[in-house]
């Protein structure tokens, strides 16, 4: 890693900061200990990144990206530790859209998961299947006794 690296990640990182209410820029905001409390880390771990001194250790690249709210990965890939083919995310289902990473639940699934009585899933698979660019294929259940 070089000092670009450690620059571009602190720029993007900084950004992401301040998306999500933190105030690091004004000197009483109480951003930066607040973040630092809230990840579970020492402040100096912050104001060292935001001052582009060190890269975070793996820990706290992990407790950030949780009270960030972005996936760890992203932050790896982010700050050059790791790539994209390094971590690779999972192959998509047959079927699935591009990146959805899982085979896409059925209405029937949705409907069995949620506990909709039996009686009443042609109703609930018509109304959700309005939100959906293309419902599958439909199947009912055996009603329950």
């Amino acid at each position: 890693m070089n000092a670009s690296d450690l620059d571009q990640f602190a720029t993007w990182i900084e950004d992401l900061i301040r998306r999500r209410g933190f105030d690091i820029d004004s000197p009483r905001g109480g951003g930066k200990s607040r973040l630092a409390d809230e990840a579970g880390v020492h402040r100096a771990a912050i104001t060292r990144l935001l001052q582009r001194q060190s890269m975070p250790d793996l820990e706290t690249t992990r407790r950030l990206a949780h009270v960030l709210d972005v996936p760890v990965r992203d932050m790896l890939i982010r700050s050059g530790r790791l790539t994209e083919d390094d971590l690779p995310l999972p192959e998509a289902a047959e079927g699935a859209p591009s990146g959805a990473g899982a085979r896409r639940l059925t209405l029937e699934e949705a409907a069995e998961g949620l506990g909709v009585p039996a009686d009443q899933w042609e109703l609930f698979i018509k109304v959700a299947g309005q939100f959906l660019p293309e419902a599958p294929a439909r199947r009912r259940p055996a009603a329950q006794d």
